[in-house]
């Protein structure tokens, strides 16, 4: 959601039906039709997180015969600081015909854990970038009623890297477990293609409401897997029988990921010619993640596997504005935003997602009629205590049994500019 800054001090309360600058691109491509002239607003989303573990009992699949969990300290803290840029473009034909153009980041996660932590099996280091180029078209039907629809073009690049228990792969010809610890490191990148639609309806002049849609995104990444195997599991290795185990050599590597279609119905209504408020539900279909699935072109290597049956997630927001004086606005909101992840079982170090709370606050000054500045802050409030119970069965019995749980933290500190003519 973010890629627009007055959108982020409400919360993304109203964010398909307020339609206040050139970012409604993205939003809701309608409201296109409620701009003036020609405007261009871009800005920067800077992004902290928190994610800190704590061990609780891990295991690995061999723990039940040697009686020794998983070692390692807790990691540290996994999150970080990240850019998320944004660029947006709106002008108005006169015709009833409106175009926009806009670069934004509608995707991504980082994580970043110490190399010798308990769950180094899982997750080392990960990290998703998108690029989202969005071209719109809106049409007013009606003075009431104006439609859109846009064209998206993303490109992904995805980042893992992991540690491998060659000690435990290798230990019936005499490695010691977690003793022998090598790596694998994978980068893979792709573009895929979608479309994004909206309608915009005037209740009022005072009232009105919006609906959009994003659809799905199919990515078919390719790139490398680079594997780090130590002199101990090497020699081993050399010494069996050619195809009894994989060799862990460097190849190519891809996954196949779709990346979800969503779904935002918004409200807004002035009050007076101060105050405005707005409301706002979203759905997002994270379900077409059931699991991430890396393979590689060494057909004695066995695929990768992260199960994830993630589920819908909704959100619900309430945000309102105030002009305080001709020069300053103010905004207030806040929102429930679910997770997708609803187990323990299935909360993957990479991502040790939650269900949050927001609480945002923004401003935006007015330098002249035609130039203004946003900003906006918004905390993360996590909602109860992340666990993760990931077992040490399946299909990747060497990961071993990741047990704990997680104090995890967000603030995002944003500003943009806006220009019109």
């Amino acid at each position: 959601m973010e890629q627009g800054v007055k959108e982020m001090g409400t919360a993304y309360a109203g964010s398909a039906a307020s339609a206040e600058d050139a970012s409604t691109v993205f939003y809701n491509p309608a409201g296109l039709s409620l701009l003036q002239g020609t405007q261009v607003s871009a800005g920067v989303h800077f992004i902290k997180t928190s994610f800190k573990f704590t061990n609780q009992g891990s295991t690995t699949a061999l723990t039940p015969l040697t009686g020794e969990g998983l070692t390692g300290n807790n990691g540290g803290d996994a999150g970080s600081w990240n850019t998320v840029p944004f660029g947006y473009f709106a002008t108005n034909l006169d015709n009833g015909v409106s175009l926009g153009f806009g670069v934004g980041v509608p995707f991504g996660l980082a994580t970043n854990y110490n190399p010798g932590w308990v769950g180094r099996y899982h997750a080392l280091r990960s990290k998703i970038i998108t690029i989202n180029l969005n071209t719109s078209i809106a049409y007013a039907v009606t003075d009431k009623l104006s439609v859109g629809a846009g064209f998206d073009a993303m490109y992904v690049k995805g980042e893992f890297s992991q540690a491998i228990d060659f000690g435990t792969i290798l230990a019936a010809a005499g490695d010691i477990p977690q003793r022998d610890d090598g790596q694998v490191d994978i980068d893979a990148d792709d573009w895929g293609y979608g479309y994004n639609l909206g309608v915009l309806y005037q209740l009022s002049q005072t009232t009105r409401i919006g609906a959009s849609y994003r659809s799905r995104v199919y990515q078919s990444l390719s790139g490398t897997a680079d594997f780090t195997v130590p002199a101990t599991a090497r020699a081993i290795l050399s010494a069996l029988p050619a195809g009894s185990v994989p060799q862990f050599q460097d190849g190519a590597a891809g996954a196949h990921v779709t990346l979800p279609d969503s779904a935002t119905l918004s409200f807004y209504h002035e009050i007076d010619s101060r105050w405005a408020l707005m409301a706002d539900v979203g759905w997002m279909d994270w379900s077409t993640l059931k699991e991430l699935r890396i393979q590689f072109s060494d057909p004695t290597q066995p695929d990768s596997v992260t199960t994830l049956k993630w589920k819908d997630a909704w959100r619900f927001g309430l945000g309102a504005s105030y002009r305080a004086t001709p020069q300053w606005d103010l905004r207030f909101g806040t929102m429930y935003d679910q997770t997708p992840i609803r187990s323990a079982e299935f909360r993957t170090p990479r991502l040790p997602d939650q269900n949050r709370v927001w609480a945002t606050l923004g401003t935006s000054y007015h330098l002249t009629k035609a130039f203004d500045i946003d900003l906006a802050y918004a905390h993360l409030f996590m909602v109860g205590k992340a666990r993760t119970t990931m077992d040490a069965t399946g299909e990747n019995t060497d990961l071993g049994g990741l047990k704990g749980s997680y104090d995890n933290m967000g603030d995002i500190v944003s500003a943009q500019i806006n220009y019109a003519w």
